[in-house]
């Protein structure tokens, strides 16, 4: 199920939005102010927010940058009653699928929406997959974590061993393991694993 969080201020627009986006078989979340929606949300709900830009409080550009700064990761679709270049490129710039002026057309919403969808598809799986392997890399002993340093970088067990004070032996037996434990069978998957895991080269 993707849910749709809608955030305006404006009873009249969640009521009409929520009805046409369950017309088209979205689960509806409506709050009528941002600290609300801020407060009450759940980031883990696959879903986009369509946020009003201007709203007492908090704007919807201030309530985008609250929920990254949060880590709170979300599609957003703004819609503003009086959409100018500034706001919209600031909105864009940000992250934001789309900014819509109001009256917003269904067709433009609803378009925006499914870009919606399909980038938080695509958000998710990468979440998934590096959370697998954070998990796997959490397996590692202290002196394996290291060798999977040395062997990213570039050198060989012979140049790790002398690093590391130890015998080439010991290195290749560490790094086996080590290998066996992350899942990669080369040097090359080891590195693009390590480079989606963020360690640095």
């Amino acid at each position: 199920m993707f849910t749709v969080f809608l955030v305006d201020d404006d009873p009249g627009v969640l009521k009409a939005l929520s009805r046409l986006l369950r017309a088209h078989s979205y689960d509806v979340q409506s709050f009528t102010s941002p600290h609300e929606f801020f407060n009450n949300h759940d980031a883990t709900v696959p879903g986009c927010a369509v946020l009003d830009v201007a709203m007492p409080g908090l704007d919807g550009l201030e309530l985008q940058q609250a929920m990254t700064d949060a880590g709170a990761q979300r599609s957003i679709i703004f819609i503003t009653g009086k959409g100018d270049i500034p706001t919209s490129v600031r909105a864009m710039k940000a992250g934001a699928i789309d900014f819509l002026t109001k009256p917003v057309s269904d067709e433009a919403l609803l378009n925006a929406i499914e870009r919606a969808r399909e980038e938080d598809t695509k958000n998710r799986l990468i979440q998934a997959e590096l959370a697998l392997i954070q998990a796997k890399i959490a397996t590692l002993t202290p002196r394996e974590r290291e060798v999977l340093g040395h062997v990213v970088a570039g050198r060989l067990n012979k140049q790790i061993a002398h690093d590391l004070g130890t015998v080439e032996k010991t290195i290749k037996v560490h790094r086996g393991r080590m290998m066996e434990k992350l899942g990669v069978r080369t040097v090359a998957d080891l590195v693009r694993l390590a480079e989606k895991a963020g360690i640095s080269l």
